[in-house]
This record gives C-alpha cells, sequence and structure tokens, in this order.
C-alpha cells in the first residue's frame, strides 16, 4: 500500500497535517490531523509498504507489544482508506 502522491505530510507547530495538493485540491476538502505515531506510520506508507513492515517497524520505533503494533496499525490503515489517501 502506498499513499496517493497528491498528499503530502508536514509538521505544523506541535502538530503533523495531511493536505492534498495538485488536482486533490479539487476533489479533497480540508486536512487530516495526526499524532507523532500517525505521522510516523504515515511517512512509511508514502515510499510504499505492506501490513506486516508497518507492524515491524513500530516496534522498532517504540515499546508497544506486537498485539499493540498489530492494532495500531490496522486501525492506521482503515482510516486512511476511509479518507481516500491510498493508491
Amino acid at each position: 500500500m502506498k499513499v496517493k502522491k497528491d498528499f503530502i505530510l508536514r509538521k505544523v507547530a506541535d502538530s503533523y497535517v495531511v493536505v492534498p495538493v495538485n488536482k486533490m485540491t479539487l476533489d479533497f476538502n480540508g486536512i487530516i490531523t495526526l499524532n507523532e505515531t500517525g505521522a510516523f506510520l504515515f511517512g512509511i506508507m508514502q515510499q510504499g509498504t505492506n501490513r506486516e513492515e508497518l507492524i515491524a517497524k513500530l516496534l522498532e520505533e517504540y515499546n508497544v507489544t506486537p498485539e499493540k503494533a498489530a492494532e495500531d496499525v490496522d486501525l492506521f490503515i482503515q482510516k486512511a482508506q476511509d479518507a481516500d489517501v491510498l493508491e
């Protein structure tokens, strides 16, 4: 899975936001706000990845159980799909 090229991640003050660019500005209204973990996952997804790699990267970066990492990744993927930011 990979983030559509028309969405970019930016840090604004202490927040992370995903904003549409190019033609997506016409189709997508608003921005998506992410926490630090969400921004971490989004950054990996911009390069292209799969669920297992996201879980592994989360386990490397944060002190969480494999079950919690899988739960968080599944929730993030679902929200990204619902927001239609994935190819």
